[in-house]
């Protein structure tokens, strides 16, 4: 894991196989870890960093990977909202 202890976090995720050893034939993950600050509070933003093969390459990449992410949360939350505001509201259920 790796951070800056300001904005974000990276991970590297390593394969192994079931003995415990490294797996070279898989390439490592690295994930993306920020909040955003809210006035209700933090919201956690995790997100895979796609195509990154060293730690270099994953930060280059990690702001698109975050904003791609919060892109997608924020069109399934309009999503949530839309399906509750058309919902038939039945008096006494």
């Amino acid at each position: 894991t790796f951070t800056d202890l300001t904005f974000a976090t990276i991970r590297c995720l390593t394969p192994v196989r079931i003995d415990g050893s490294i797996d070279e034939t898989r390439e490592p993950v690295f994930t993306g870890m920020t909040q955003l600050m809210t006035p209700n509070g933090p919201i956690p933003v995790q997100c895979v960093i796609e195509g990154a093969k060293t730690l270099s390459e994953a930060a280059d990449k990690l702001p698109a990977a975050i904003d791609k992410t919060v892109q997608a949360m924020i069109a399934e939350a309009k999503e949530i909202q839309r399906q509750e505001s058309s919902r038939i509201v039945i008096p006494g259920q």
